[in-house]
């Protein structure tokens, strides 16, 4: 799973801390996950649902908050409204140097702001929350006594999950400023709840409130037994993968290698990549890449690893037919191809005089109870193999322009 470490501005101009997690093959879609309350992007939730999806071939930004985890700035000037503005930065970055996102997730209160700032990421086709309150003044609760502290002096300080936190009164301001059964109702999105019945953060009678105000696409999902934090890796794996099944119904048809004719070898960049290319056939699909050193991501095989790939396979392959055909005790062939450009004048046998050449070495193991001369035959053979041929061949390349603009 590539992991990519990002940061960009936040709404309160603080460089936020992000990280990427790709798939290994090309995204079937983005999605942003939205962490709860003073938590981070590296909670075991965060975690185990990003695995999940990025399994299932969705990418997944997830980041942290102004002022928490590794981003800059104070958490004590932050509020429900600047964490909303958060995420739309979030998908402002992910729509600039990928694609937006289809899928937003938000875990507790970056559930509900994931419910707020849906409206402002019109590509977001698909919305998960994962205990997350109705109101996002259900969060003042978490104060206890040092709310009448924060209304009478302005600010105090409040203990949340063992740390200390400035809580500030333009904070329990801004949370009763919003309405969120008005917000919901006019989602338009496909909306699914996941909440635990033993929840003792946030009451799972805020997951019926939400469905309530909810209109049709939407689903419930009960987390039997998770806590508010999903610290058990079966119950954030679980909501990852059931999130997956569920979001691929509202994406739009992953592109299919039966959209390319039988004959045709299809390459096609991915947008996920400098060099990214999907490789397809009628029936298959593979990647090719650049390596990190070139400048790539190192998510396939570069275009001369698929040039030595096919020498090898074919090799592999005229072996097994000749070995079959001839009933010889072939058990088993291994074909290891290396490429490099040497100097013409240190290939004797070569025409070229000048410049560098192109040498493929193969180094073929045969496994069996083979003879001598049953070994010296297949080696002969593996010289005939058509792809061999066709680079030993005088080769002609066409290349013309598609009138169809992609």
């Amino acid at each position: 799973m590539p992991t990519h470490k990002i940061e960009f501005p936040g709404s309160l101009g603080a460089l936020l801390a992000a990280r990427l997690d790709l798939p290994d093959a090309p995204p079937r879609a983005f999605a942003l996950f939205a962490h709860c309350f003073t938590c981070s992007k590296e909670t075991k939730a965060a975690t185990y649902i990003t695995k999940a999806l990025v399994e299932a071939d969705i990418a997944v930004l997830r980041f942290d908050f102004t002022g928490l985890g590794g981003s800059e700035g104070d958490f004590s000037n932050t509020n429900f409204s600047s964490n909303v503005e958060d995420l739309v930065a979030a998908a402002a970055w992910l729509r600039t140097h990928h694609a937006a996102p289809a899928i937003l997730v938000g875990h507790s209160l970056g559930g509900a702001a994931v419910l707020a700032a849906a409206e402002r990421i019109p590509e977001a086709l698909a919305l998960a929350t994962v205990g997350a309150p109705f109101d996002p003044a259900h969060v003042a609760k978490q104060f206890g006594a040092a709310a009448g502290a924060i209304a009478q002096d302005g600010a105090a300080q409040v203990s949340l999950a063992g740390r200390a936190f400035t809580i500030r009164k333009q904070f329990l301001d801004d949370l009763t400023s919003h309405s969120p059964a008005a917000r919901i109702g006019q989602l338009s999105r496909a909306l699914l709840v996941f909440h635990s019945p033993v929840d003792t953060t946030v009451d799972i009678h805020n997951a019926q409130e939400i469905y309530l105000a909810a209109k049709h696409p939407k689903s419930f999902v009960s987390l039997d037994r998770a806590d508010h934090l999903l610290t058990r890796a079966e119950d954030g794996l679980y909501v990852g993968h059931v999130l997956a099944a569920w979001a691929r119904r509202y994406l739009p048809a992953a592109a299919t290698a039966a959209n390319v004719p039988a004959g045709v070898v299809a390459v096609e960049e991915t947008g996920t990549g400098k060099f990214t290319n999907t490789v397809k056939t009628a029936t298959h699909t593979i990647h090719a890449d650049e390596p990190a050193s070139a400048g790539g991501n190192d998510r396939g095989l570069s275009p001369y690893e698929l040039l030595a790939a096919a020498l090898g396979a074919c090799t592999s392959m005229t072996l097994r037919m000749y070995a079959d055909l001839k009933k010889l005790p072939l058990a088993h062939v291994r074909v290891e191809v290396t490429h490099n450009k040497i100097h013409a004048a240190d290939c004797a046998e070569c025409e070229t005089r000048e410049g560098k050449i192109d040498r493929f070495e193969r180094v073929v193991t045969l496994g069996g109870a083979l003879d001598d001369a049953q070994r010296a035959k297949l080696m002969e053979i593996a010289d005939k193999c058509p792809v061999h041929r066709t680079l030993h061949a005088e080769v002609q390349v066409v290349t013309r322009l598609n009138d169809v603009t992609a």
